[in-house]
């Protein structure tokens, strides 16, 4: 496709979001946030599949001035429960959005079937949804959104509910074709592998509104929202005009009053101490929620068990500082 332009929305749905997201062409924009923050409603204004003000503009076309009702906007849309037509075979689903747009059937049946091909279900042509596993159904739900050739792609939590293996194949062969779709993408997810290994841009949703935008490395650095910070397994505590971003690794715990040269220390109870990675991931109740990372060894020797009160201390020299903006 020549003259792309890429997406640009401004939108607002009354008492749950107001947003704005701006994506040149072939860019994978990751929508993170916690539940409730207004990721699949931005999904589903784009769409046309909710009342909204403001404005969608695609390609230099807008799809809301006029609006243009959902089967007139050139995008594809993946839904966290697939939506597969259950009467229709795979290759049926994957051809459906072609047919709409008049394709005649033997093309969109050639063209469904490419697609199934390429992400490895084109011997499943003929099953129906409930004939399909989890990772198959999404499959096809993927290349039934691609077939088409949107302009913008819309990915609601696409991994959810598949088991690991399943999901890392389906991930990685996701990007695959990514790396070739010349629209634009925009996947909601609460993963930060999927943010940080597909992504081109995060835009981050808290309450209804943009908290942070940027590239996956800049939000992964500096997190702007509690919910960030998990995902990328930093602690973050603003003070003032600045944020301030540590790692679990630099964090000591012990059982008494930390001396010496830490400037910062918390005291509360163990929420949680779960085995991550070659450590051990302590949650701790201190004033913010903070993580601490410690080997097996100490874990055991604190005796760091849910209401285990600790003290927390880091230094200095391991904490990033970063202004407000």
């Amino acid at each position: 496709m020549s003259g792309l332009s890429g997406l640009k929305a401004d939108i607002v749905v009354p008492g749950r979001l107001d947003a704005s997201v701006t994506a040149e062409p072939g860019a994978v924009v990751a929508v993170i946030g916690p539940n409730g923050a207004g990721k699949t409603t931005l999904l589903r204004a784009v769409a046309g599949l909710v009342e909204m003000h403001g404005e969608v503009t695609v390609d230099g076309e807008s799809w809301t001035s006029p609006r243009r009702l959902v089967r007139d906007r050139r995008l594809g849309f993946v839904f966290q429960d697939q939506s597969l037509f259950p009467h229709l075979s795979a290759l049926g689903n994957v051809a459906f959005g072609l047919r709409t747009r008049r394709t005649p059937r033997r093309e969109a049946e050639a063209t469904a079937h490419e697609w199934l091909e390429r992400f490895g279900v084109g011997d499943l042509a003929g099953r129906r949804p409930a004939e399909l596993s989890g990772g198959q159904a999404q499959r096809v739900a993927i290349a039934r959104a691609l077939a088409p050739d949107p302009g913008l792609l819309l990915l609601d939590e696409p991994f959810a509910g598949l088991d690991v293996g399943v999901a890392t194949s389906l991930r990685l062969e996701l990007a695959r074709h990514l790396r070739d779709f010349a629209g634009v993408t925009l996947l909601v997810t609460h993963d930060a592998l999927d943010a940080l290994t597909l992504a081109d841009q995060v835009l981050v949703l808290d309450d209804g509104a943009v908290a942070q935008a940027g590239t996956p490395r800049e939000v992964a650095a500096r997190p702007r929202t509690d919910h960030v910070a998990r995902l990328v397994g930093l602690n973050v505590i603003r003070e003032g005009d600045a944020y301030r971003s540590f790692s679990p690794r630099a964090v000591t715990v012990s059982l008494s009053r930390p001396e010496g040269s830490a400037r910062h220390r918390w005291e509360g109870p163990v929420v949680s101490a779960v085995p991550h990675g070659d450590a051990v991931r302590v949650l701790v109740s201190a004033g913010p929620d903070l993580l601490a990372d410690v080997t097996p060894a100490a874990a055991a020797e604190l005796g760091l068990v849910p209401g285990r009160r600790v003290w927390l201390s880091v230094k200095e020299t391991a904490v990033e500082a970063y202004a407000v903006s």
